[in-house]
């Protein structure tokens, strides 16, 4: 799938359904909020949620008194209605409308937040780029904190194909620039009730 193929599509998604009806939506954050606190990111930490689109994340940060906050997102749409609930607090965040595989960042975060984009990339030249964009944008020392469907999760999600993840392919993948420092798995529960595997993991740039 083309640059301008995914931009059809994933706008699609979001001028089709609601931000609370897709699968992936969370009313509250819980995984990332409590590995935020877990591994000593706080308000100080500068964070980018990428494939962030109109996640309550950045609601929840801003509620906890973050502001240095960006949320990249190859949908526009995605972007406009996150904007569109924060309101004036919108003004408080940076928004990228981007394809992370020809995004190039011009700065350094602190945090690297990525749940369930990554999954997205099954062809290798995809991951490779994403990993560019990566080790350019995540701070010495930087945490990365990365959500991807896990073995037994679903093969496919908004008519996608994906490429499932434990922690160890997932480490393999990401490179030996990135020490892992903890996995979990979650059972998310979507807004119709079924359960979806996620293998969560997280890991810090030496």
């Amino acid at each position: 799938m083309s640059h301008s193929e995914r931009d059809k599509h994933w706008e699609a998604v979001y001028r089709e359904k609601s931000p609370d009806a897709v699968s992936w939506f969370q009313e509250t954050p819980v995984p990332t909020l409590n590995a935020l606190d877990r591994f000593g990111a706080d308000k100080r930490s500068a964070l980018i949620d990428i494939g962030g689109g109109a996640s309550t994340l950045v609601d929840a940060l801003l509620e906890r008194g973050w502001r240095d906050l960006t949320v990249l997102d190859i949908a526009a749409s995605a972007l406009d209605a996150a904007k569109s609930r924060l309101g004036p607090l919108s003004d408080l965040v940076q928004w990228e409308v981007a394809d992370i595989t020809k995004w190039r960042p011009t700065r350094t975060f602190d945090v690297w937040h990525d749940r369930a984009v990554f999954h997205f990339l099954t062809e290798a030249r995809q991951r490779k780029a994403y990993r560019m964009a990566l080790l350019a944008g995540l701070a010495e020392h930087g945490l990365v904190i990365m959500a991807t469907f896990a073995p037994e999760g679903p093969e496919q999600c908004s008519g996608l194909p994906v490429q499932r993840y434990d922690a160890g392919t997932l480490a393999k993948e990401l490179g030996s620039e990135l020490k892992p420092v903890a996995n979990w798995r979650e059972q998310h529960v979507t807004p119709w009730g079924s359960n979806q595997a996620f293998n969560w993991c997280v890991f810090r740039k030496s």
